[in-house]
């Protein structure tokens, strides 16, 4: 028939991107449709109790959400993810995954898969998400149910996941490496590994909670695990050690401490993406809760959210000493949690120094050198 004028391209290999990537320019974004969820889990910076009344009453209705996303593609928004706490409690979910879909975003989902029903199924199946990533807290039921703390979770979750995969439906897989937890890894890294569509990957740094709650902090802090524990379980993962020791030059770098300069921001945060709470707040990113530094969306718009009060925010500087001789002149900060956004939760002030924060990084770099020494 001839040459066809349709051909396929994966998003990374997308032209687009670069040509957006030249430009400040909102490629997607986060959305919030709750801070409630019907787990309990102890690490957790967000939850609130599934039947919070004060925080359902807060949350972004249907008709806010979508006169948002129209703003967003208005604005070049190609995708969005749509979190939580846990997404699916909200009776309309439905509704907006399709109101989102229409408006010609790619839509992703975080979802711990419990509430995951044959109406969602079908739902996805007729109108594919970007991906599904589930959070997997364990592969035994005492395991998951003493992080969830909710009887009944871990049967809840095998059958959602069983639901999605048996079903076609694209999921990626992700754990928190916390105390109650860290005994299982290795079979958790197995299971998500046999049964993602993507690379596994794993956390086992904590922030702090977005409300500081003391009694939740408090729980967090216990299930932290040590920058020795941390180590250990890195390096003990080869896909994850590998990945250290291959970007060894990157992350252990001298000119990469931005010596001199006295600005907070030097992530991407608020350059090609934003988040939205659900109770209608632009923030650079989901984390970014100091009160200077978010945009109540109900009394502006997201566009002079996004071209006037973004670029005051990533204009911040700093005038704390203990924060320009410490972490902005050390070379080894991006292998810390260290960020403005967690070093307020961490510390109250986004130019905060944080103990645990340098001694996990100061560990991680101490491996690599000494794998690295190793290897040579």
């Amino acid at each position: 028939m001839g040459d066809s004028f349709v051909s396929s391209t994966s998003l990374p290999d997308y032209v687009l991107w670069e040509r957006l990537n030249a430009k400040r320019a909102p490629i997607g974004f986060e959305l919030e449709l709750t801070a409630r969820c019907n787990n309990d889990c102890r690490h957790c910076y967000i939850n609130l109790p599934a039947g919070d009344r004060q925080a359902q009453r807060n949350e972004l209705s249907v008709e806010e959400i979508s006169a948002i996303a129209d703003q967003a593609v208005e604005l070049g928004a190609l995708w969005v993810l749509i979190t939580g706490g846990e997404p699916l409690l909200r009776k309309d979910f439905n509704e907006i995954y399709l109101i989102l879909k229409k408006k010609g975003l790619l839509v992703s989902v975080f979802t711990n898969a419990c509430l995951i029903t044959d109406t969602h199924i079908e739902l996805f199946r007729k109108y594919p998400p970007r991906d599904i990533e589930v959070s997997v807290y364990g592969v035994t039921q005492a395991t998951y149910e003493s992080v969830t703390r909710k009887v009944g979770s871990y049967a809840a979750f095998r059958r959602g996941l069983d639901l999605l995969l048996q079903n076609g439906v694209k999921v990626r897989l992700k754990a928190m490496a916390i105390r109650s937890n860290a005994h299982e890894l290795p079979e958790i890294a197995s299971f998500c590994r046999e049964n993602t569509c993507d690379t596994f990957r794993f956390d086992p740094l904590l922030h702090l909670r977005y409300d500081s709650n003391p009694h939740r902090n408090a729980e967090i802090q216990a299930e932290r695990l040590s920058p020795a524990e941390i180590v250990s379980i890195e390096q003990a993962d080869e896909d994850r050690a590998d990945m250290l020791q291959q970007k060894c030059a990157e992350l252990i770098a001298p000119e990469r401490s931005h010596i001199d300069c006295d600005h907070l921001f030097h992530c991407g945060a608020g350059q090609s993406n934003f988040s939205i709470s659900y109770d209608g707040y632009f923030q650079l990113c989901s984390s970014l809760h100091h009160p200077e530094c978010i945009y109540n969306l109900r009394q502006g718009s997201l566009s002079d959210a996004w071209y006037n009060f973004a670029p005051r925010v990533r204009d911040m500087r700093s005038g704390n000493p203990e924060f320009l001789e410490k972490c902005r002149k050390c070379p080894i900060v991006n292998l810390c949690l260290w960020c403005p956004a967690n070093a307020h939760l961490e510390c109250g002030q986004m130019d905060g120094w944080s103990d645990y924060f340098c001694r996990v990084a100061h560990a991680r770099a101490e491996a690599i050198r000494a794998s690295s020494s190793a290897g040579d």
